[in-house]
């Protein structure tokens, strides 16, 4: 059974079409990477599938569960399994790194502080960063504000991550070390993903399926290799990062 299914969606945005009939699946355990240039709905897709947007028509289903059409606590019941990581960690700048992590805990479930502690060590362990909880965000690198959220995310204890551009502003050594670890929770947690990226180095090195959206809909979806050697002009030209042709023909389409 899919974990997450998208089947016919639409969404307009300020009186623009961005979705056209969006569909794809992604098994339980899979990782699938959205690729596509700026501005054509991945960031888009990811909303809808936390329950954040809602579509115009088509359903979202969550475990079996089509989200489309639900609101208030049914949405967010159906949703629970669900944690976006978003492009910049979205850290709480005020709170300690252990506070960031455990704030779920503390704030939703009412855990002892003890058992809060314990928690945090424990998924920052998963995320490779040990003696880091009494540090302020301010005093961390951006991948290591990354793997912070990260391991909040896992506090969630979510059966689907999403992940927005997860290497976006790093150097390539730090992204390396954020794409082992999106393998890692597939690996070792079994978890569900869906990665909206532009690096290419990135979705090669984590997807077991990559998809692209263009005009709207997913153009075309295959493994890494098949995408690797597709023939398709338009993927070609995303995945190559060469737009000599759109120069010529004097357009940026």
């Amino acid at each position: 059974m899919a974990m997450l299914e998208m089947a016919g969606v639409y969404t307009t945005l300020e009186h623009k079409e961005v979705l056209r009939g969006v569909s794809f699946s992604v098994a339980d355990g899979e990782t699938l990477v959205i690729i596509g240039r700026s501005g054509t709905g991945k960031s888009v897709i990811l909303k809808h599938l936390i329950g954040l947007m809602h579509p115009d028509r088509g359903a979202i289903f969550v475990g079996g569960t089509d989200i489309a059409a639900l609101r208030g606590p049914a949405l967010r019941t159906a949703c629970r399994p669900v944690a976006m990581l978003f492009q910049n960690g979205a850290l709480f700048d005020s709170l300690r790194v252990w506070e960031n992590v455990g704030f779920h805990l503390l704030e939703n479930l009412d855990r002892p502080v003890a058992e809060v502690q314990r928690v945090v060590r424990e998924k920052l362990a998963l995320v490779d960063l040990h003696g880091v909880e009494q540090l302020m965000p301010a005093e961390l690198s951006g991948g290591m504000r990354k793997r912070v959220a990260l391991a909040r995310t896992l506090a969630l204890e979510p059966r689907v991550l999403l992940w927005d551009e997860p290497t976006s502003g790093l150097d390539p050594v730090t992204s390396d070390i954020i794409n082992r670890l999106i393998v890692r929770t597939r690996e070792q947690l079994g978890l569900t993903s869906v990665v909206v990226t532009h690096d290419m180095t990135s979705a090669y090195q984590v997807g077991q399926r990559i998809a692209m959206l263009h005009a709207g809909r997913i153009h075309t979806i295959g493994t890494p290799d098949r995408i690797r050697a597709t023939t398709d002009p338009v993927v070609r030209r995303f995945i190559t990062g060469d737009a000599s042709d759109l120069v010529a023909a004097g357009n940026g389409e």
